[in-house]
C-alpha cells in the first residue's frame, strides 16, 4: 500500500485531495505539509513512498525541495501536482528528480493511477502535458523535414514516422491512423514500433525527456 505525503500550501486543496484519496482502499495518507521545509522535516520521522507535491509553495518551493529529497531520501518518489503546465517547469522538475507530473485539473482517476505508477517506480506524465509536449516536439521536427518516407527528420525519424507520431499525439488509434494514411493497421503498428526503437523511449515520459534533452522542446 503506497504511503503518501501531501504537500500544498492551500489547506482547502489538501483537504479535497485527502478526501478523494481516502476513498481509495490501497492508498494511505501518512502526512501533510504546506511547504518544502515541512516536507523535509516530516520525511525525517515519517515513512512515505510518494510525496504528492506542488511546485509553488512558500518557504521552500518544489524546485528547491526536489534536490533535497533526492539527496536525503533517495527511496522516496515525487509526483508533482500543480497548475503549472509550461514545458520548462515540467523539464526542470523531471531533471531535478521528480518521477511524475500531473496537472490539478486532471481527473481523480488519472491522479490515483499516477500515484500507483510512481509508487511502483515508473515515470508518469498526465495526458494533457504528454500530448501537448509531443505535439510541439513533432511540429518543430517536421519544419526541418521534406516529403518522402526515406527522408530523415529530427535526426532519427523518417517523415512518415513523424507523421504517424503526430497523429498518435492527436490521440488517434492505430486503425484510425491507418485509415487516414490509406495504409494497413499492421503498417502503422510497425511504424509505431520503429519510433519506439529509434528513440529508445519506453513510454511517453521517457520520450518527452528525450525531446527536452535534444532541444526539440524550447
Amino acid at each position: 500500500m503506497p504511503r503518501i505525503l501531501l504537500a500544498d500550501d492551500h489547506t482547502i486543496l489538501r483537504d479535497g485531495i485527502r478526501s478523494l484519496l481516502s476513498a481509495e482502499p490501497d492508498l494511505d495518507i501518512v502526512g501533510e505539509a504546506s511547504n518544502g521545509a515541512e516536507v523535509l522535516a516530516l520525511l525525517e520521522t515519517t515513512e512515505a513512498d510518494v510525496v504528492l507535491m506542488d511546485v509553488q509553495m512558500p518557504v521552500l518551493d518544489g524546485f528547491a525541495t526536489m534536490p533535497e529529497i533526492r539527496s536525503r531520501f533517495p527511496n522516496v518518489k515525487v509526483l508533482v501536482l500543480t497548475m503549472l503546465d509550461h514545458e520548462n517547469y515540467v523539464a526542470r522538475m523531471l531533471e531535478a528528480g521528480a518521477l511524475g507530473y500531473v496537472l490539478k485539473n486532471a481527473a481523480i482517476t488519472e491522479i490515483t493511477y499516477a500515484i500507483r505508477t510512481v509508487a511502483a517506480g515508473s515515470p508518469f506524465l498526465c495526458t494533457e502535458i504528454g500530448l501537448n509536449m509531443l505535439y510541439k516536439a513533432v511540429a518543430q521536427a517536421t519544419t526541418h523535414s521534406v516529403d518522402g518516407d526515406d527522408t530523415r527528420a529530427g535526426g532519427e525519424l523518417t517523415a512518415r514516422e513523424l507523421e504517424v507520431l503526430k497523429l498518435i499525439a492527436e490521440g488517434l488509434t492505430n486503425s484510425e491512423i491507418a485509415d487516414k494514411l490509406f495504409t494497413s493497421k499492421r503498417t502503422i503498428e510497425t511504424h509505431r514500433q520503429n519510433i519506439i526503437s529509434k528513440t529508445h523511449a519506453k513510454n511517453t515520459a521517457a520520450l518527452i525527456k528525450l525531446a527536452v534533452s535534444r532541444g526539440l522542446i524550447s
